[in-house]
């Protein structure tokens, strides 16, 4: 599950307490949740990138997911109203590159043409994702797209209806410059991307936690 947001400036400091010694253990504690990564910007909007890695699609849809979604606690009450531009995608990945996770990632979001979009997808994972691992600098690529609509819960209904995701490309490495640099090769102007998809958007990102189920049942 893929999530992008912006919260009151007022907000963030409050936020990011709430999200890392609250919201994470809880979902966590989830059947089916096995890590949640909070990323924040360092260049390009919004400001958070959240990554949830589940067993499978159904995680997203049991009855114990939806049971917290429809029953926050006071302090997600409290900090849900303060989310703003919210796209959450219950996503696919059709295709990862690499092994672990660096510490720098470009989050490029994008609609596909449709005429385009089974020559857009071999491209990716044939041509231009597979060389990221043996890429100085950068570690790994994961292409994520939409396989599921979230349900209205009361956790949504208190910031409001979400936005969702269509595509989406994840880059991760060691190297803030790498990540950049292949970034804006893929956004730029003679990019077979930025030929065969509308809504592209691109933001570079931090590592700012991480918390995985093995931590809380350890």
């Amino acid at each position: 599950m893929l999530l992008a947001f912006d919260v009151d400036a007022g907000a963030i400091d409050e936020h990011d307490r709430w999200h890392t010694h609250e919201h994470l253990p809880e979902r966590m504690s989830i059947p089916g949740f096995h890590r949640g990564t909070r990323w924040t910007a360092v260049a390009g909007a919004p400001r958070y990138m959240v990554l949830y890695e589940v067993a499978s699609l159904a995680t997203l849809a049991s009855d114990a997911y939806l049971e917290r979604l429809n029953n926050p606690t006071p302090w997600t009450s409290r900090i849900m109203p303060h989310y703003r531009a919210m796209s959450r995608g219950l996503c696919s990945v059709l295709g990862s590159f690499g092994y672990g996770q660096g510490g720098e990632a470009a989050l490029i979001r994008f609609s596909p043409e449709k005429s385009r979009a089974a020559e857009l997808q071999r491209w990716l994972l044939e041509q231009a994702l597979p060389g990221v691992p043996g890429t100085t600098g950068l570690g790994s690529a994961h292409l994520l797209q939409a396989a599921q609509t979230a349900a209205m819960t009361a956790e949504q209904r208190i910031r409001g209806a979400d936005r969702g995701v269509d595509s989406a490309l994840v880059i991760t490495g060691y190297d803030s410059g790498a990540v950049a640099a292949f970034a804006q090769e893929m956004v730029g102007p003679g990019s077979h991307l930025n030929h065969a998809v509308s809504g592209l958007n691109y933001g570079l990102y931090r590592l700012s936690y991480s918390l995985s189920s093995a931590e809380i049942d350890a």
